[in-house]
């Protein structure tokens, strides 16, 4: 298949990337500054969101629009000013995907938009599935729903819509892991907040497999939880890391610290949602990495 990516120098981007490529696709990753950037085997930089940019001309007879598109949540207390550019960065990203595709003369198959169980309402007591109505009132729950409302026009065009509901992602070098672990490795590690908040996570590699399948997959559309089948408490995650860096878990961090540090950005590791992937598990995905101990080990031996 022939894939467009928007974020695909990102994080996640980069391992659907590899992905991508190991099964022999051709990728076409959408950039500000494309001139950074020397094209390769099956990878090709279009130039978008930019002065003179026509990235239609260069992206006919493409199967699949993957948008990972929009400014980090992770790197920066959530000011006023940030959370306006958190939730605008993702609705240009998507309006100008929209407009793409109704450029192009071939329509797409496909768009897959990120999006993150953020949706869901925090809760200690729930378990949440793609079936689930309750939505988040919260910061990240209303631009969640901004952003798959955004991407879901381009069913108008004929496109089958799946959002992709992303966990806690953990990769060695970058995403949440490396933050939660530095403690760990000072040897000052312990349990954050209560410790019974719920953690929904999945390897990165789990993340650019899923997507993979859900570009092949044409019965898949509409909301998909991206997470591995076994979350687990923020307690834990915390005692699991320890044990496989080799570090105890033994200084708790308290709920105040944390907001006095972080601010309201603080909420991503002192609540959480059980997610369960209800529609990969019925769909025959097979996840990579289904136990936290398993993915642990691949990250750091």
């Amino acid at each position: 298949m022939k894939i467009a990516i928007t974020g695909g120098t990102g994080f996640v981007g980069q391992a659907l990337t590899a992905e991508l490529i190991e099964h022999h696709h051709e990728v076409l990753i959408l950039t500000r500054n494309p001139d950074k950037h020397e094209d390769r085997q099956g990878v090709r930089y279009v130039k978008w969101l930019s002065d003179g940019a026509k990235p239609e001309e260069e992206l006919e007879g493409i199967s699949v629009f993957v948008n990972l598109a929009g400014e980090s949540i992770n790197s920066g207390r959530w000011t006023d000013d940030r959370k306006k550019r958190i939730i605008n960065s993702r609705i240009h990203s998507t309006q100008e995907v929209i407009n793409i595709m109704k450029a192009l003369n071939q329509k797409p198959k496909c768009l897959i938009n990120a999006s993150a169980i953020g949706y869901y309402p925090s809760s200690k007591t729930n378990t949440y599935t793609e079936a689930s109505t309750e939505t988040a009132d919260d910061f990240l729950g209303e631009t969640v729903q901004v952003w798959e409302k955004e991407a879901e026009k381009a069913n108008q065009l004929g496109i089958r819509v799946a959002y992709s509901r992303f966990g806690i992602i953990l990769g060695k070098e970058d995403g949440a892991l490396p933050r939660i672990a530095l403690p760990y490795k000072m040897f000052a590690g312990g349990t954050v907040g209560s410790g019974d908040q719920w953690m929904s996570w999945v390897h990165v590699k789990d993340i650019a497999r899923a997507i993979h399948f859900i570009a092949e997959t044409d019965s898949i559309s509409g909301p998909v939880n991206v997470t591995a089948p076994s979350p687990v408490t923020m307690k834990e995650f915390g005692k699991t890391l320890g044990a496989v860096l080799g570090r105890p878990h033994w200084i708790p961090v308290p709920s105040f610290a944390l907001k006095v540090a972080m601010g309201e950005m603080s909420v991503l590791v002192l609540e959480g949602q059980k997610v369960l992937p209800s529609v990969l598990s019925e769909q025959g995905f097979s996840f990579e990495y289904p136990e936290l101990k398993s993915a642990l080990i691949d990250l750091y031996h």
